[in-house]
C-alpha cells in the first residue's frame, strides 16, 4: 500500500510505515517482509527529499529511506548505497552524444538547475526537453523521470549521493530491527527474527 506524506499520524494498527524519497525502490524489501511477516502490515509513504526527517519526528513514518546529509541528532542512520550524479539535457543538445561530463564542464554551462529544483522534477525535466537549460539529478531520480526527448549524462567527478535508512533511535523496536535486517540482507533463518518466517510446503518428488 502506498500513502501520501500528508496522511495523519500512524495508528496502532500499522506496525511498519516506511517513507521513501523519489527514486528509492523498496519493493524487494517490502516483498520479503510480507513473505516473512504477512500478519504485520507494511505501508509506503512517498515524500519529498526535504521531508525525510520530518516524517519521523511527526510519527508519520516508522523509518525513512532518504538522501544524506541529514540532521543525525537522535537518529539511527545506516548508509545503504551511493548514486552517480547525472546531467539531464535535451536530446537536441550538442551535449547529448557525450558519454560523460566533468564538474568543470558543467560549471561553464548556462542555466543548470541543481536538485531539488523549485517546483516538481517532472516540470523541470519538461523544460529541459524544450531546450531550456539543464538539470543535475541523482541517477535514480533521472531514471524515474526519463523521457525520449532528454538524455542523462553521468558526471564523472562529482560527489555521489548517499542513500540511507533512518529511524528515531529512542523508538527502536524489534519490528524496526527486523525490517532493517531484511534491508541489509539478513536471512529468514536468523535467530533475531521478530516472528517465525512463513513455512513453505515441501515439494513432491524430492
Amino acid at each position: 500500500m502506498s500513502l501520501d506524506e500528508n496522511q495523519p499520524r500512524a495508528s496502532g494498527a500499522v506496525a511498519l510505515r516506511i517513507a521513501i524519497v523519489p527514486g528509492v525502490t523498496p519493493g524487494k524489501w517490502t516483498r520479503r517482509w510480507q513473505e516473512r511477516h504477512p500478519d504485520i502490515p507494511c505501508e509506503i509513504v512517498r515524500i519529498d527529499d526535504a521531508n525525510g526527517r520530518a516524517v519521523l519526528d511527526s510519527g508519520r513514518a516508522t523509518a525513512s529511506f532518504l538522501r544524506l546529509p541529514v540532521d543525525r541528532d537522535g537518529l539511527s542512520v545506516i548508509r545503504l548505497y551511493s548514486e552517480v550524479p547525472v546531467l539531464v539535457v535535451s536530446r537536441d543538445s550538442i551535449l547529448s552524444s557525450r558519454e560523460s561530463l566533468t564538474s568543470a564542464e558543467i560549471a561553464e554551462l548556462p542555466g543548470v538547475v541543481s536538485y531539488p529544483p523549485e517546483g516538481s522534477v517532472k516540470d523541470a525535466v519538461a523544460l529541459v526537453a524544450a531546450g531550456v537549460g539543464a538539470l543535475a539529478l541523482p541517477h535514480s531520480v533521472a531514471r524515474l523521470h526519463a523521457r525520449k526527448d532528454v538524455v542523462a549524462i553521468p558526471v564523472t567527478d562529482s560527489t555521489e549521493t548517499e542513500v540511507a535508512i533512518c529511524w528515531l533511535a529512542d523508538e527502536t523496536t524489534n519490528v524496526i530491527e527486523e525490517f532493517v535486517g531484511i534491508v541489509r540482507g539478513r536471512t529468514a533463518a536468523s535467530s533475531r527474527s521478530v516472528v517465525p518466517p512463513v513455512k513453505r510446503g515441501k515439494r513432491r518428488g524430492r
